[in-house]
């Protein structure tokens, strides 16, 4: 059997395939990133799932692919804590941009997240170009879930939003300096936490400017340092995966054709395309 995994900081999709390409079962875990989680935390969100640890002694091969798996130290911790949760199967751990690409095409194309944090790669059909680091949410992670969350912290703080979404936004979340700071600075997946505050973005009416300015800036910032860069960048379509690039698709769809970039597919959740590209590798 096959455990595939899609890994982000928010939450996890897992997949367990038989010999035929069959689903044995779907589950959720919160998310693993082991570049901002501690290796205690990443095992016990896995070892607590009932339905992953019904089959540690039996699954044959596990491909996780994952947020913060992109440099070899993360990706050395995340591999010792499958192999010791699943001693029977080989165990390969890959960032989150080859099931993004797996998920979205076959052809050459930019292929990118835009989810609790941001990325993207150059696909030429076979192999996948990523020449600029992911350096995560501090340093990167343009129009992330995190960096929208970013964001409207600062603007309420600044005293820069809007008074009326100032209200609403307060209403709905706790924002306690030090209840922020608590998160930011000492509690894990900081990461996460910024991109919770994303989700009231496209909880409000698309129409309203504030919110229309905030993502179309973001979008921008991305595009111009993630996607302009590649040399064929007007030649090849625009990929997308994440759910800020899925509930943001009009205004990507704007922005691409300001700079006369041709938009590809929008995917919300990459599961579903590597499932079915592990279909054609097993029963091939």
């Amino acid at each position: 059997m096959t455990l595939i995994t899609d890994g982000g900081s928010t939450k996890c999709d897992w997949v367990l395939l038989d010999s035929e390409g069959e689903i044995v079962f779907r589950t959720t875990t919160p998310g693993l990133n082991p570049a901002v989680s501690p290796r205690d935390e990443l095992s016990h969100h896995i070892s607590t799932n009932d339905s992953l640890r019904s089959v540690f002694q039996e699954v044959k091969k596990v491909d996780f692919y994952g947020a913060g798996c992109g440099t070899a130290t993360p990706r050395s911790i995340l591999t010792d804590v499958l192999e010791i949760l699943f001693p029977q199967a080989k165990v390969t751990v890959s960032e989150d941009l080859r099931a993004a690409v797996f998920a979205v095409t076959s052809r050459p194309g930019i292929v990118c997240i835009l989810g609790t944090g941001s990325n993207s790669c150059y696909y030429d059909g076979k192999n996948i170009y990523a020449p600029v680091p992911a350096l995560g949410f501090i340093l990167m992670d343009e129009a992330s879930g995190n960096y929208f969350g970013k964001r409207l912290l600062r603007d309420y703080f600044y005293q820069r939003m809007p008074k009326d979404i100032a209200v609403l936004f307060a209403n709905e979340y706790n924002l306690d300096a030090d209840a922020i700071k608590v998160n930011l600075y000492k509690n894990p997946n900081p990461n996460a936490y910024l991109a919770s505050f994303a989700e009231f973005i496209f909880k409000q009416p698309p129409e309203i400017s504030y919110f229309q300015n905030l993502i179309k800036n973001g979008i921008f910032e991305f595009i111009d340092c993630r996607v302009i860069p590649f040399e064929n960048a007007h030649k090849v379509p625009i990929h997308f995966i994440g759910s800020v690039a899925y509930f943001a698709e009009d205004i990507i769809k704007e922005c691409l054709a300001e700079r006369n970039l041709q938009l590809g597919n929008i995917l919300q959740r990459p599961i579903d395309g590597l499932i079915e590209h592990y279909r054609k590798i097993i029963i091939a």
